[in-house]
């Protein structure tokens, strides 16, 4: 008995470790068009995509069905196809993504509670430490704060419409807080905001996002031109 036991003892120390789970169809081929990997106009064959994602033909139409319910890919007259960018669709998703985060901020005003300050000041320390030369600590600092306004507004179903906003901007390259002074600019209206927030003044809250967000949609159309003249 008491070798069984010390044998089971072994197998279990001497067994490998998990294994990570393998990335899905839809995250790689996602991950590739925000990346700019697969490019804006570039058909999506399953038979292709498949012996890329090495699954078969079955997963990868699934991943093709909900890119295209994303919004990441369309149907053209060649066959489905990483959705094009312009001009009109920044305008569109920033003009909405000004509304929401407006009205974020004002609701995680009324709703806040002490933990949801503590959390948006360590944001805002996190933030401050990362510096202006760091493009992607920059982004990840970004994103967190924001995600900590949506948190705070305890509100799922913005939350939701923001995550699903978002996604739509992650395939425009680069990003707005590369533009010279931007991140301290940036940096100094999250600070309003959450002072706004900890104030319980939903009106200023407002007002703070909207601002932020307008000029982070003015600098990204920017940002389009020049790369649109430069691929021209």
């Amino acid at each position: 008995m008491a070798g069984s036991s010390g044998g089971r003892g072994a197998r279990g120390q001497g067994a490998p470790p998990a294994r990570a789970p393998k990335v899905s169809p839809y995250e790689m081929i996602k991950q590739a068009i925000l990346s700019g990997e697969l490019g804006a106009g570039q058909l999506l064959t399953e038979v292709s995509l498949a012996n890329w994602c090495g699954v078969s033909r079955t997963p990868v139409r699934e991943a093709l069905r909900r890119l295209e319910q994303d919004g990441l890919a369309e149907r053209s007259a060649h066959g489905l196809a990483v959705r094009e960018r312009s001009p009109e669709e920044i305008i569109d998703l920033y003009d909405t993504r000004v509304v929401l985060e407006a009205f974020a901020g004002q609701v995680a005003a009324q709703r806040r509670t002490d933990h949801d300050i503590r959390l948006l000041r360590w944001s805002l320390e996190h933030g401050r430490g990362v510096a202006d030369t760091d493009e992607a600590g920059m982004v990840e600092a970004n994103e967190q704060f924001h995600q900590a306004i949506w948190r705070a507004s305890h509100n799922e179903s913005l939350t939701d419409l923001l995550q699903r906003l978002t996604l739509h901007l992650a395939r425009y390259p680069g990003t707005t807080l590369s533009s010279p002074g931007r991140w301290a600019k940036a940096l100094g209206e999250h600070t309003e905001l959450v002072d706004a927030i900890e104030n319980r003044d939903g009106g200023a809250a407002y007002e703070i996002a909207r601002g932020h967000f307008l000029a982070a949609r003015d600098i990204r159309l920017e940002l389009f031109a020049r790369q649109t003249s430069a691929q021209g």
